[in-house]
This record gives structure tokens, C-alpha cells and sequence, in this order.
């Protein structure tokens, strides 16, 4: 039943489109998905004769954003285009795909649907709703994972794109994805540094609490045990802008005595949990890898990289290390809402017959402007990686900035897409 609705607000029309696609475009005997996009366009004039701009989520796994006002990117986007947020398939109202709706199938099934959901789907997806909407050419914005999937719209179908417009989202198009997670464990031990650098002190509150860990059974408020790596992973929280203070915060308050027994506090326990992304969007972890995957497996690429860096192994007492965005096999043990997930996530890793995601060729003879916000500091897409791979697309422009983390365009979108725009009607000047 479709439940959605058509609404005003704060001088935005927001209008919902569901359609039906095929899971996979090679064989359509497989069934559909529904995939769902919501429209936004400006009420203080007539928006009708504007292009379309397609903005693609960061992640994978996490629905497009749910805008509450005129405000950021969308604010700027809506004084040139016609915007559509799109809820790329698996993610929000798109067929989500939760521990909820696949742990019923067997672990084989899970990998062969979870296979289908991959950057070069979506933007097929993409594809399909614009000859729906029937329009020639769209503008499309990218941020994070979501340039990922640009380069792949660029690969696929250049001929319907007006412009591209990218933040923090430039992959390497060619490589094993240890390349990538060479580069990323290297920004992680820098943010360390600088964390510790910032609060020495933290240092000493980290070891307590690891320690406390491996000595003492904690649980989080969903009932799943605490673990050493677990806490670990609050580290990811240093690729955005300001996390430095509210980390060492909750470091400072993590314990509380309970008649006379050192426990970490209820307050700490709950934070750590809602920090646990991948329970609600599982893709996050068990697709994660496999965003780097052309015919080669990844095989546990971060855990086999973490491996040769033994600063990241906790032991008793040592310097401790948070970890980033990286995800590892002993999560489908852990984490309560990935346990059924584990097997196929196995399968996942071992799979090697992942296809192409990029057309090296294509992208060589690119003639869309492509301008890119690419952030020197960005602790989750090495800023050498990506202009590596500028370097090889024509009509690309970089501005390369470290006034931004990651979350630059979530924290300052209007004024980057405002720049991303401007550096694009410069590089359509050029071509044309």
C-alpha cells in the first residue's frame, strides 16, 4: 500500500515517485524491487522549466536524506534545478534490506540478492526513472559513496548526464581494494595522533576502558556484549568536522560506581550502540568491501591490512588505537543484527566474479563537466587515490580543500555546491 504523500513546506513541494524495477537487469525473471525518490522543487516560482539534479547517498546502505527546511545544499540546488532524492535500492523506502526482511532466506539466496545492490544497479535504477520522467539529460551530485556511483552513472550512461557534481567521492576506478585500505589506515593512525595530540589524557581513560573490557562483561542496552574492537570503532567518528571534543567527553564520563563495582555508565553503553550504524543498515557492512570489488574478491581486505599493524591489536595496557571506517569478520559474530548475515557475508568476500563498475575507456573520453570537492584530510577517501583517478577524466575539475572533513557538504552545502556549480559552468564553457 502506498502510504506516501504529497506535502508543502517551508517553501518546498515534496512529492514521492515509486517505481517498479527490475532486481536484476540481466535477467529480468528474478523479480522486481520497488525503489522509491522523492521530489523537491522550489513553490516561490515556477520550477517546471528547470533541469533535474539526482543527488546519490554516502554509504552504501543509507537512504537519501530527509530534508527539514530550506536549508544547505538543497537551498543552492534549488535556485537551478528541480532536485530528486533518490533512496537508492535496499535503503529507506527502496525494498530496504534489514536482518528483518533476509534473514529468512538461506545464506547462498542472501549473497545472490545482496550481489544485486552494488553502485552499478543504482545508477541503472537511476537511469530507468529518468525515461520514466522522460527527460533527455540530468544533473546528478554524488556525495561520498554516492560519487562512487557518479563515476559509474559517467561509465554507463555519459550521454544522459548535463553536469556531475562530487563531494569527498572520488575512488580509485582500478586496483584491489587493499590499495584502498593501505591509504585509509595510514589517515587513521594521523587522526589518532592528533586526538591524543589534543587530549593526552584520553589516552589513559581509552586503556582503562579496553581494559575493563577485556576483563569484565559489559552490555549494550540491546543485549549484545561489548568488545575491545567494538569500542574501537568509535574511531570512525574522526572523519567528520568537530568529533574530537564530544569523543573525549564521553571518554571522561564513561565509568560510574555501582555500590562500590566500577561499571561503565548506561549514558557511555547507549551511545556506543546508537553509534552501531551497521544494525539498522546492514549493507554498510556486508556490501562495504565490495564497493572496490571488479573481478576480484576482497576477501577481508581491512582485516588482512590490519593484520601488518599491530598498534590496531589491542593488548593489556598498550597504546591504544581507534579504528575507521573499515569493517571486519568478526562483526557477523558480534553485532547482534549482523549474525544472520554471516555466513552470506562470508560468500561475499570470497565472491571474485564481481562486475566492471567503471569504463576506464569512457571515463578517458569523458566530455561532462565534472567538479569535485575533494578534501585534503579526508580520512575516508585518500585525497591521493582521487586525484589520481582526476587525472585520467577529462573535463574533471578538483578543488581541493582542508576547511572540510568529510561531512563538508552536510556541514557547509550550500557554499560547496555553490563553488562545485560555479567550476562546473567553467568546464562547460571549455567544452563548448
Amino acid at each position: 500500500m502506498n502510504h506516501y504523500c504529497e506535502f508543502v513546506d517551508d517553501g518546498i513541494k515534496y512529492q514521492p515517485h515509486v517505481f517498479q524495477l527490475p532486481l536484476d537487469y540481466d535477467d529480468c525473471s528474478k523479480g522486481s524491487i520497488e525503489v522509491f525518490a522523492r521530489s523537491l522543487t522550489s513553490t516561490s516560482e515556477n520550477a517546471s522549466d528547470k533541469p533535474w539534479l539526482v543527488y546519490f547517498q554516502g554509504g552504501p546502505g543509507f537512504p537519501s536524506p530527509r530534508q527539514n527546511g530550506h536549508q544547505g545544499w538543497v537551498k543552492r540546488a534549488l535556485k537551478d534545478y528541480r532536485v530528486l532524492l533518490l533512496d537508492q535500492r535496499g535503503t529507506g523506502n527502496s525494498s530496504a534490506i534489514t536482518h528483518q526482511t533476509i534473514a529468512h532466506l538461506s545464506p547462498q539466496a542472501q549473497a545472490e540478492y545482496l550481489s544485486h545492490f552494488r553502485a552499478d544497479n543504482i545508477v541503472r535504477d537511476a537511469e530507468q526513472i529518468r525515461q520514466q520522467f522522460a527527460v533527455e539529460k540530468w544533473a546528478i551530485l554524488g556525495q561520498s559513496f554516492g560519487g562512487f556511483c557518479s563515476l559509474t552513472y559517467l561509465s554507463l550512461f555519459p550521454d544522459s548526464l548535463l553536469r556531475s557534481y562530487i563531494t569527498g567521492g572520488v575512488p580509485p576506478v582500478t586496483g584491489h581494494p587493499d590499495v584502498v585500505y593501505q591509504a585509509t589506515f595510514k589517515r587513521v593512525v594521523e587522526k589518532n595522533h592528533a586526538f591524543f595530540k589534543q587530549f593526552p589524557k584520553a589516552q589513559s581513560l581509552c586503556q582503562s576502558v579496553a581494559n575493563h573490557l577485556l576483563e569484565t562483561e559489559e552490555y549494550l542496552p540491546n543485549g549484545q556484549r561489548l568488545t575491545v574492537e567494538q569500542f574501537q570503532q568509535l574511531g570512525i567518528n574522526f572523519g567528520i568536522s568537530n568529533s574530537f571534543l564530544p569523543t573525549y567527553y564521553a571518554l571522561e564520563n564513561a565509568f560510574i560506581d555501582v555500590n562500590g563495582t566500577h561499571r561503565l555508565r548506561y549514558e557511555f553503553l547507549n551511545r556506543i550502540m546508537m553509534e552501531q550504524s551497521f544494525h539498522t543498515h546492514p549493507i554498510y557492512a556486508i556490501l562495504h568491501e565490495s564497493i572496490y570489488c571488479q573481478g576480484q574478491a576482497s576477501d577481508w581486505s581491512a582485516q588482512r591490512i590490519q593484520e601488518t599493524l599491530p598498534q590496531f591489536q589491542y593488548q593489556p595496557n598498550q597504546t591504544f588505537y581507534f579504528t575507521g571506517e573499515m569493517v571486519f569478520p568478526w562483526m557477523f559474530t558480534q553485532y547482534t543484527n549482523l549474525v544472520p548475515l554471516k555466513q552470506a557475508a562470508e560468500l561475499l568476500a570470497q565472491k571474485q566474479d564481481w562486475g566492471p563498475l567503471y569504463d576506464i575507456e569512457r571515463l578517458q573520453a569523458n566530455k561532462v563537466p565534472v567538479s569535485c570537492a575533494v578534501y585534503a584530510d579526508d580520512m575516508f577517501v585518500d585525497m591521493d587515490l582521487s586525484r589520481q583517478t582526476l587525472a585520467n577524466i577529462p573535463n574533471s575539475a578538483a578543488w581541493i580543500t582542508n576547511e572540510y572533513e568529510h561531512n563538508g557538504l552536510r556541514v557547509d552545502g550550500e557554499h560547496i555546491l555553490d563553488k562545485l556549480i560555479s567550476m562546473g559552468n567553467q568546464l562547460a564553457a571549455t567544452i563548448d
